[in-house]
């Protein structure tokens, strides 16, 4: 039997897709610096954190490939954005939950069992859970961690890239990492020449509002909103007087501080009744009525930003993402009006929405007391 000089290229062609088609051992880099060694294109995913940033970075269609995720933090802290994901990408609903860190019910053997390719970690999950994390990578499951937690430009861009790699849309995900250096850099820009100008450095305050006006919640300490705030060339009223990276400042020295500007993070939280409100679902009116207790605390009604009526809601969960420049483009516009005259922050969150994740913007997200 003969075969004929076309025939046998279209079976090395065959062979060589077939070939291509089978996972091959790849090293990547992740949001510590870590290098990973992943089986690529990776056919099974489990997501313990950020999955809005995997949905940007991967598509929905990413999400097939997807075998488990940490449920709590997505549809337990906030079930009216998960509901949202839930409409549009088909196996959300019923994806098995792996636990979570924060309530130590984070299962090595849930992950185990499912068999995936790569397991996705925040940074502060894989410090927490090591004993599951050893056990895990015991098993042959390579660990890539991602970080937006620290606001740190690098950890940004590595954990994007690193999405970009395990999902297969490289090209996508440096699309989106130079985005964000774009804005990031372009946010410093305006700061810097604000500075050259003479503005003043201002005291900034920011608490989570979730549990009414009579509770102090966090304050943050050189990580997400402190850390946004200082990037940004503010002084963080809470930097070095809380134990660790969050934690409750106590009244009396927010009231020594005065400071200039004061944010209150808000989000959409389910039985939070005395939370400030901000999400999809939720209008302007509804944001400021909750707003309002909070600036009516006792001792606050000579506090600078109280009487400039610069106490602001904004979303919490702007301070660890990939669209989190959106959040610094609001603070900035808040400490330096001039500089930021020409940024609209909404716009901007709007416009990412369009070209990057597969649910419509609507809502309030961040605001200032007084219109």
């Amino acid at each position: 039997m003969h075969l004929s000089f076309k025939s046998v290229l279209a079976g090395a062609a065959l062979l060589a897709s077939s070939l291509a088609a089978l996972a091959a051992p790849t090293e990547i880099t992740d949001a510590l610096g870590r290098k990973v060694t992943v089986d690529l294109p990776a056919k099974r995913l489990v997501v313990n954190f950020n999955f809005e940033e995997f949905t940007a970075v991967g598509g929905v269609e990413a999400w097939q490939k997807v075998v488990g995720i940490s449920r709590g933090p997505w549809e337990g802290w906030r079930p009216l954005i998960f509901n949202r994901y839930k409409a549009v990408i088909p196996n959300l609903a019923a994806m098995p939950d792996v636990g979570f860190t924060e309530d130590n019910s984070l299962s090595a053997e849930k992950i185990i069992g499912l068999k995936p390719d790569v397991l996705l970690m925040s940074e502060w999950g894989y410090k927490a859970a090591k004993p599951q994390m050893d056990q895990i990578e015991g098993a042959g499951i390579p660990i890539v961690v991602i970080d937006y937690n620290a606001q740190l430009l690098e950890r940004h861009l590595a954990s994007t890239r690193a999405l970009g790699n395990v999902t297969g849309q490289e090209a996508r995900a440096e699309e989106l990492a130079t985005l964000y250096q774009s804005r990031y850099e372009d946010v410093l820009a305006r700061v810097a020449k604000a500075k050259a100008a003479g503005a003043p450095t201002k005291k900034v305050y920011v608490e989570l509002g979730q549990a009414g006006a009579e509770t102090i919640g966090n304050t943050y300490n050189n990580t997400m909103w402190g850390k946004i705030i200082t990037t940004l060339g503010a002084e963080n009223i809470a930097t070095g007087k809380i134990p660790g990276p969050w934690g409750p400042l106590n009244a009396e020295a927010v009231i020594a501080e005065n400071p200039d500007l004061i944010l209150m993070a808000s989000s959409s939280w389910v039985n939070r009744p005395k939370a400030v409100r901000t999400g999809y679902d939720i209008p302007e009116s509804e944001t400021r009525a909750s707003l309002l207790p909070y600036a009516q605390r006792p001792g606050w009604a000579d506090l600078k930003a109280i009487k400039a009526g610069d106490i602001n809601a904004i979303e919490h969960g702007l301070a660890r993402t990939l669209y989190d420049f959106v959040a610094m483009q609001y603070i900035g516009k808040r400490l330096y009006p001039e500089a930021f005259a020409d940024v609209d922050p909404v716009a901007s969150f709007k416009a990412y929405h369009e070209k990057y994740l597969p649910i419509s913007f609507s809502g309030t997200w961040m605001l200032p007391l007084k219109p």
